[in-house]
């Protein structure tokens, strides 16, 4: 598939995030005011707290973003879903999970009888194929690209049932295919339909957006058309959203929110009265992303040394109060195909100083660029004191990410970044985390620039080998990619966090938190 102008398209989209974020606004105005109303009983309604704003639309082809992606998942469907606590797949709009031809090249999907979308309309297997076929298409840039690569052809083999002809083996198939949500042809057929449909989105899922806004949060409400195996237990969520510490944790302890994303981890012991905490090992981390294509960090010994000079355990006792574990891998210890990498990074300045005298590098200087996450926030001093102590100068640039990564990182002085990611929003499966970060356009081209370099080449190729194996072989190919990253470090995590979330379970049942960043009610309801 010819990817050229993704990147392009991708940046040019984050660099308008905010604007984004007030076209949502606009475009969702008429739907609702963003908060609760005084008419609604609270034994009906959720509300919950997250710590990121609105920062992205919802087209689920397009939205990466935190709030998105978590509103998403209870608005649309996939032919197949993935538990967000479990992440097990089962089938959603599929009446059941796909079926493999004997050459594992033709799988046969068949949906629900009665599924319809929120306006009414029935789903139809021409909209599936529609929902593969839009985000497969290079013109429109879809972040979820990357992820069907092994897709050949989709079609329409009658009004329920879909057939898949895959370009090779792809063992991953039935819960990959979670990454493409159903959506609307009717309503997704062209620019100015998309651009509507991003603002006032159209799913088959158990809930409907009725309002968005930038500062306010999300509302959402029941879809009377949802016919599906998970259905609605109360008949409204409510989602502020505030990076803020202290006003999520006060949004729980003064009961106006019964559950909250990140408690403070300074609180954790303090939240009190009954209220839960759950803690989970996750996959988001804190990585160091370089700029490969400029010197001195087009030497891999460069990268590796400013990873050595960190006391990892250190920082994560400081920045933390412990509730992180060192990366020993690009991979966190908690999934399931966890290997460890030949290269783990603990402390070791002097092994630090004695990379740098290699490379040739002396006085080094450079802007540590950073997102304003709090965890980020919190570490970036500590990482800067230890780079001194090796004898490198950083000096400190924190912005919100749409700044970080729709102008700085793309701009010709971007030398390092210290930021969070967690592509487990779309699936934990190795593929996919490896193929986020290092086959994606823009991460490799425009971000961390190693696209094209020997290394990168034979990454991709290893990632695309465990694609078409199973088994044993497949397990042996990821960790030989895993321990390529590792010793290259275009961008590797520092530590893997563990995802502290909040609730009270006096308000709220059936709601556990997530290992990955969001806060999911499919299933729960008002105690």
């Amino acid at each position: 598939m010819d990817n050229k102008g993704v990147s392009r398209r991708n940046l040019l989209r984050y660099a308008g995030i905010l604007g984004a974020a007030t076209t949502i606004t606009a475009g969702l105005g008429a739907c609702g005011d963003g908060g609760d109303s005084a008419g609604t009983a609270s034994g009906k309604t959720i509300e919950a707290t997250l710590a990121f704003t609105l920062s992205s639309g919802f087209d689920p082809m397009l939205a990466s973003s935190a709030v998105a992606t978590t509103v998403n998942q209870h608005v649309f469907e996939a032919l197949v879903d993935l538990d967000p606590i479990t992440r097990e797949p089962y089938p959603a709009l599929a009446a059941a999970l796909p079926t493999a031809s004997g050459d594992g090249l033709t799988w046969t999907a068949t949906l629900r009888e009665g599924a319809k979308f929120s306006d009414g309309t029935a789903v139809t297997a021409d909209d599936v194929v529609w929902s593969f076929t839009r985000a497969l298409d290079p013109a429109n840039a879809s972040l979820m690209a990357g992820f069907i690569t092994f897709v050949d052809t989709v079609t329409a083999k009658d009004a329920k049932t879909v057939e898949f002809k895959l370009k090779g083996t792809f063992s991953l198939f039935p819960q990959r295919i979670a990454v493409i949500k159903i959506v609307p042809k009717a309503k997704t057929g062209d620019a100015a339909a998309n651009k509507a449909f991003d603002t006032a989105p159209i799913g088959s899922g158990p809930f409907t957006l009725v309002s968005a806004n930038a500062t306010a949060g999300v509302v959402m409400g029941v879809n009377a058309n949802y016919n599906g195996p998970r259905p609605a237990k109360v008949e409204k969520i409510t989602l502020r959203t505030t990076p803020d510490n202290t006003a999520r944790l006060n949004d729980l302890q003064g009961g106006s929110s019964q559950a909250i994303e990140a408690v403070p981890y300074l609180d954790v012991k303090s939240v009190g009265n009954g209220r839960e905490v759950d803690e989970k090992q996750a996959f988001n981390q804190m990585f160091l992303m370089f700029n490969c294509a400029a010197a001195p960090f087009d030497d891999k010994r460069v990268r590796q040394a400013l990873h050595y000079a960190v006391d990892t355990q250190k920082l994560i006792t400081t920045a933390l109060q412990g509730y992180a574990t060192p990366a020993t891998s690009y991979l966190d210890e908690g999934n399931a195909n966890y290997q460890k990498a030949a290269t783990v990074y603990g402390y070791d300045p002097e092994k630090a100083k004695a990379l740098l005298a290699e490379a040739g590098v002396t006085n080094l200087s450079f802007e540590l660029v950073t997102t304003d996450t709090a965890f980020v926030k919190d570490s970036a001093p500590v990482l800067i004191d230890a780079w001194k102590a090796i004898g490198v100068t950083a000096t400190l640039n924190t912005n919100p990410s749409s700044a970080v990564y729709g102008t700085i990182v793309p701009g010709p002085g971007f030398r390092v970044l210290a930021a969070s990611g967690d592509p487990t929003v779309f699936g934990p499966d190795v593929d996919l985390l490896l193929r986020w970060f290092y086959t994606n356009e823009t991460w490799t081209k425009s971000r961390h620039r190693w696209a094209g370099t020997p290394a990168a080449t034979r990454c991709a190729t290893l990632i695309e080998d465990a694609a078409k194996s199973s088994g044993a072989e497949q397990t042996a190919l990821w960790k030989q990619a895993l321990d390529l990253i590792a010793d290259e470090a275009p961008l590797y995590p520092i530590f893997h966090v563990k995802m502290v979330t909040g609730f009270d379970p006096a308000k709220i049942k059936d709601f556990q938190g997530a290992a990955t960043t969001g806060l999911y009610f499919v299933g729960a309801s008002r105690a």
